[in-house]
């Protein structure tokens, strides 16, 4: 089976257009390394253009995209598999099974609730791949910082905060993760 990497990111664009060409950069990486993409199967915000760009490079994308999303004309229609699921939670465990590893870029809560879901499940031995925030400009920092006061503040282990790595720039980032691609 083909390397996956789950890419969870915004269903906006946001306002700087550094976060779509950082899109982009990743989905170059990701196709150049050969590695598949994995996604919430939309076609809106960095998560249509994360896709559209594995698309166009020849890339592999598998969409994962609740009935109730696919309705209301968010789904993608041209990706290599979409899976249309009953709810949210069907979704991130499709997008788990599916998957080698998570990224996190740019996004807002259902990025965030996403993210932590994965540290979560890896600090409780669910499972043991790897995740990685894509810290594009910066965006990440506060985060980051947050992660750090919580350690301080003696709710988080020093070995639980090191399951999230944070890198700003696409060769780096895909570099941490490392498979045999297929």
């Amino acid at each position: 089976m083909k390397t996956s990497l789950c890419v969870y990111c915004g269903a906006s664009p946001g306002i700087s257009p550094r976060y779509a060409q950082a899109a982009r950069a990743l989905a170059r990486g990701l196709v150049e390394r050969g590695y598949g993409l994995v996604y919430g199967g939309g076609n809106v915000g960095l998560m249509g253009v994360i896709a559209d760009e594995v698309l166009r490079l020849g890339g592999e994308v598998s969409g994962v995209i609740p009935l109730a999303l696919l309705e209301r004309e968010v789904g993608h229609s041209a990706l290599t598999r979409q899976f249309v699921v009953k709810d949210m939670h069907e979704r991130k465990a499709m997008m788990a099974q599916l998957s080698s590893g998570f990224i996190a870029m740019p996004g807002g809560m259902g990025t965030l609730e996403e993210l932590f879901e994965m540290l979560t499940w890896s600090q409780l031995g669910i499972h043991a791949k790897p995740v990685a925030l894509f810290n594009v400009d910066g965006y990440y920092d506060s985060l980051i910082g947050f992660i750090g006061h919580a350690q301080t503040q003696g709710f988080l282990q020093e070995r639980h905060a090191a399951l999230m790595m944070v890198e700003s720039e696409v060769d780096a980032l895909l570099r941490r993760f490392r498979f045999n691609a297929a």
